[in-house]
């Protein structure tokens, strides 16, 4: 006996368009724009004050590569072992009630929380001139970093990765019906949190990588789509150097309305990766190759 399943917000590709929403610095229309929790206070400032960006040459780059939804630090072991290999520091961080730090997961997780996780780990690393790569729901959170620290930042990534307007939470840009099945799915949990999708929504087939994954995907806090992006400069980037990776084999139509948006931007480096979503997943190789090429 045969059913209709409700397809989960990572395969939209397959099965959505999201709604129409304007992925830069205006105003979204949208309806749900909650204050953010009590961790995540935009007020405070950092005591480490960065290094301005400089054009001294130096043959050792720093990245921070930021995760997406249901991910952790751990999925860009294979790329930070290639870029690693070249010379350069690489810091993978692991937000907040995902991954190895699943145990925090809590209702008052928002965007700043993630934010602050980044902020925090370039202030007591004592980071500068970081390449900031976000993958996929990494893209609001790197957005968020270089609201707070752009001295801190050399060059933003955006890897096939999401842009929002300023004031604009990721569920005002999703079909409603959709939005129903995330807060329904994440119910189910003590604490609300969106369970992950199938590892082939996330475009991965091969053996090698379904075990590498394996049941590492944890639980999405369902606050985070809540929350809406806030930043103290509208300006997507801060004005520091962007970049935007479209993924195209296959493209992830999640990411359609951002990925436009920056293909339109005049001060933006748009390339393209022939690789599917989880490229740092299933090509590292030809990401580590792209991304220096980028940061050069």
């Amino acid at each position: 006996m045969s059913s209709s399943r409700t397809p989960h917000p990572s395969e939209l590709n397959e099965h959505h368009e999201s709604r129409p929403a304007q992925a830069g610095p205006q105003q979204s229309g949208g309806s749900y724009i909650p204050a953010p929790g009590p961790a995540s206070d935009r007020s405070h400032s950092f005591a480490y004050e960065c290094q301005e960006d400089t054009d001294e040459v130096s043959d050792s780059l720093t990245f921070v590569l930021v995760h997406g939804a249901w991910h952790g630090g751990w999925c860009w072991s294979r790329l930070a072992s290639r870029l690693q290999a070249k010379g350069h520091k690489v810091y993978t961080p692991t937000l907040t009630g995902l991954g190895e730090r699943s145990h925090l997961l809590n209702p008052n997780i928002t965007l700043n929380t993630f934010v602050d996780d980044v902020a925090n780990l370039i202030r007591w690393e004592e980071l500068s001139n970081v390449i900031l790569v976000g993958h996929s729901f990494g893209g609001l959170v790197i957005s968020g970093v270089a609201d707070v620290m752009p001295r801190c930042i050399r060059h933003l990534i955006y890897l096939d990765a999401f842009i929002l307007p300023n004031g604009t939470s990721t569920f005002d840009t999703l079909p409603e019906k959709m939005v129903e099945n995330m807060i329904a799915s994440a119910g189910q949990s003590t604490i609300p949190a969106v369970p992950p999708p199938p590892l082939s929504a996330l475009g991965l087939h091969a053996t090698e990588d379904l075990h590498f994954v394996g049941n590492r995907l944890t639980p999405q806090p369902l606050s985070v789509y809540k929350s809406a992006l806030l930043l103290q400069n509208p300006v997507i980037g801060n004005s520091r150097p962007c970049s935007y990776i479209s993924c195209t084999q296959p493209t992830f139509r999640g990411v359609d309305t951002s990925r436009e948006w920056a293909r339109q931007q005049k001060d933006w480096e748009f390339r393209e990766l022939e690789s599917g979503h989880s490229a740092a997943i299933t090509h590292p190789d030809l990401l580590s190759r792209l991304l220096l090429e980028i940061a050069d």
